[in-house]
C-alpha cells in the first residue's frame, strides 16, 4: 500500500500514471483542503474534486480543473442574471459540488468524499487532509487577499509578501494511513499552498520521518509547472527551484526526483537528501507518467 500527498494540478498527472501501473485499491491519496470555500452557495473543494475526477477518468486534463467536455449553461445564465460568479463551474462539476454541499449537512467532509468516491466507482481511498475549515490569507503589496481573490480576481499578479494559514487537525485515519503505508509519495504540487498545509498538520512530520518518503519536484529551473508557486516560495524565503523544494522536505525525505535539466542542483541537494534522481518529470504523454510511476514504485518496494 502506498500513500500520495496531493494538491490539484501537478500530482493528479502522476496519479494517472500510478493507477495505470499499480493496483488502485492500494493507493491512498491525502488531499490538500486549504483552498476549500463556499462559492455561489456551494461548498467547493478544488483539489479534492480534481483528484476525484482524475481517479474516475473524468478530469479535464486541459485545465486540470473540472470535467472533460463539460458545459457551462448554468454559469453563463447566472452571469446574465448579474451574479458575476467568481469561479467558472461547469454543469456536471456543479452537480458534484451540489451533492457534496448537501451531504455535508449531515456528514463530515471525509464522509462526503467517501460517498462520492463510491458513487464514482473509485477503488482508491481519498482522504481530505482535515475536516476542519482552513483560513488562508495572501499578504500582498495591495493588501491582504483571500486565496481565490488573489488567484482568480487578481490573476496572481500582486507581489506576494507572506502567506498565513491556520493549523487544523488531521482527518480521521490520516496518521494511521501514513504509518501503514510501504511508501509515501509527495507529488509535484505547489509546495507552499498544496503540500505544506498537509505536512504542517500536527503529527504528520513525525510520522513522515518514520516512513519511506519520495518527492517529485514541481520545478524545472526557476519555473513551476503551474500557478504562482514561484511567488509563494520566494515569499517564504525559499529559492523557487528544486533546491528550495528540497529545503522544505529535507527533514523527512529519503529520495527526490528532479528533472534532467536540473542536474546543476544534484550535488547540493545530495548534501541534505540521501538520494537524488534525475528523470523526465515534465509529462508530455501517458508513457512519461507511467514511466516515472514505475520508477518510483520500484524505489518503494526495493527500498530494503
Amino acid at each position: 500500500m502506498i500513500t500520495v500527498l496531493s494538491g490539484g494540478t501537478g500530482t493528479p498527472k502522476l496519479l494517472q500514471g500510478l493507477k495505470n501501473v499499480y493496483d488502485s485499491s492500494k493507493i491512498n491519496i491525502i488531499v490538500n483542503t486549504l483552498e476549500n470555500d463556499y462559492f455561489s452557495g456551494l461548498y467547493v473543494s478544488p483539489d479534492i474534486d480534481t483528484v476525484l475526477y482524475t481517479m474516475s477518468d473524468m478530469i479535464n486534463d486541459g485545465t486540470w480543473y473540472g470535467v472533460k467536455d463539460d458545459t457551462f449553461v448554468t454559469h453563463d445564465k447566472l452571469n446574465e442574471l448579474g451574479c458575476n460568479e467568481l469561479l467558472k463551474i461547469g454543469d456536471i462539476d456543479r452537480s458534484t459540488k451540489i451533492q457534496k454541499t448537501l451531504l455535508m449537512e449531515n456528514h463530515s467532509l471525509s464522509e462526503a468524499v467517501n460517498i462520492q468516491s463510491s458513487k464514482m466507482k473509485i477503488n482508491s481511498k481519498i482522504i481530505p487532509m482535515s475536516n476542519e475549515d482552513s483560513d488562508v490569507k495572501i499578504i500582498t503589496d495591495i493588501g491582504e487577499l483571500d486565496f481565490h481573490d488573489f488567484l482568480i480576481k487578481h490573476k496572481s499578479e500582486p507581489i506576494v509578501e507572506d502567506i498565513n494559514f491556520s493549523n487544523v487537525n488531521p482527518s480521521p485515519d490520516l496518521i494511521e494511513t501514513i504509518e501503514n503505508s510501504e511508501g509515501v509519495i509527495i507529488g509535484p504540487s505547489n509546495p507552499i499552498t498544496s503540500i505544506l498545509p498537509i505536512i504542517s498538520i500536527k503529527g504528520v512530520k513525525n510520522v513522515l520521518k518514520n516512513s519511506y518518503v519520495i518527492a517529485v519536484s514541481p520545478f524545472i529551473g526557476k519555473n513551476a509547472f503551474s500557478g504562482p508557486a514561484s511567488k509563494f516560495m520566494n515569499a517564504l524565503n525559499y529559492d523557487a527551484s528544486a533546491m528550495g523544494v528540497g529545503e522544505i522536505y529535507k527533514d523527512f525525505l529519503d529520495a527526490f526526483y528532479i528533472d534532467n535539466k536540473d542536474a546543476e542542483f544534484k550535488n547540493d541537494l545530495e548534501k541534505i537528501i540521501d538520494e537524488v534522481n534525475l528523470s523526465n518529470i515534465y509529462f508530455k504523454n501517458f508513457h512519461d507518467k507511467e514511466k516515472l510511476a514505475k520508477d518510483i514504485l520500484g524505489k518503494i518496494f526495493n527500498k530494503y
